[in-house]
């Protein structure tokens, strides 16, 4: 079974604790990046959570599926404007199908890290290409992770994150300490990093090519010094 890191209290306060991430403009950049790829036909989030990106995509005209593993993360979308209008099926987005042929997929928010392993990764771009319509894209964003063991990738006075690193086994764990009515509570989540070759290789064992490659929605250059990409990949 795989563990449901999001739910009860994560999942209610989940939306206040988005940061940049909630940023109005860079959710309207992510929007109007997929509504683009979309080019009119349907979308498959994976991990559509609370709806940051699928209601917004789904004001912009386009059709959007989600699938989710929590439970407690749908219903806060179900809690918003809009959010029950779009379809959610509940599993691991690695290998539940919903059958159609969309003409996007998408990722976000380092997501793909959250299958632990490279046979689950592998399992989900193998997932999303059949899927995908002829010509469809697979959109996936992921942050590029620091290399030393121990990096504060956050800190603020209601919130201290820590990510802990193995490179020999790209295990990393992300520690998230929250001031919570007074008291710090500590929430782990483990993932597994990957650098964009092994996912340009993933998506050739798919089927898809690499379409395109950017350090942020807006089409920043992907560099050496990049922090994230925005990687898409196309089923010929």
């Amino acid at each position: 079974m795989v563990e449901d890191y999001f739910a009860g209290p994560v999942a209610e306060r989940y939306d206040s604790g988005l940061g940049e991430w909630g940023d109005p403009a860079a959710v309207a950049a992510t929007a109007d990046f997929l509504a683009e790829l979309a080019e009119g036909g349907a979308a498959l989030e994976l991990a559509i959570g609370t709806g940051r990106v699928a209601l917004p995509l789904a004001a912009r005209g386009v059709s959007v599926h989600g699938i989710d593993l929590s439970v407690d993360m749908v219903a806060q979308l179900r809690a918003k404007p809009g959010g029950a209008d779009i379809p959610v099926t509940i599993g691991d987005f690695a290998t539940t199908s919903i059958g159609e042929d969309f003409s996007l997929a998408y990722l976000v928010f380092n997501t793909i890290g959250n299958l632990t392993t490279q046979r689950a990764q592998v399992a989900c771009f193998e997932n999303v290409a059949a899927q995908l319509g002829s010509g469809g894209c697979f959109v996936v964003e992921v942050g590029v992770r620091a290399r030393e063991p121990l990096h504060v990738f956050d800190l603020s006075e209601t919130h201290v994150g820590i990510d802990e690193y193995d490179a020999a086994t790209q295990r990393l764990v992300s520690h998230h300490f929250n001031l919570v009515d007074g008291q710090w509570e500590l929430r782990s989540i483990p993932f597994r990093s990957v650098s964009p070759a092994e996912l340009d290789l993933m998506a050739r064992l798919a089927g898809m090519r690499l379409r395109e490659r950017w350090s942020s929605w807006t089409r920043e250059p992907f560099t050496a010094e990049s922090r994230r990409h925005v990687s898409v990949w196309e089923k010929p």
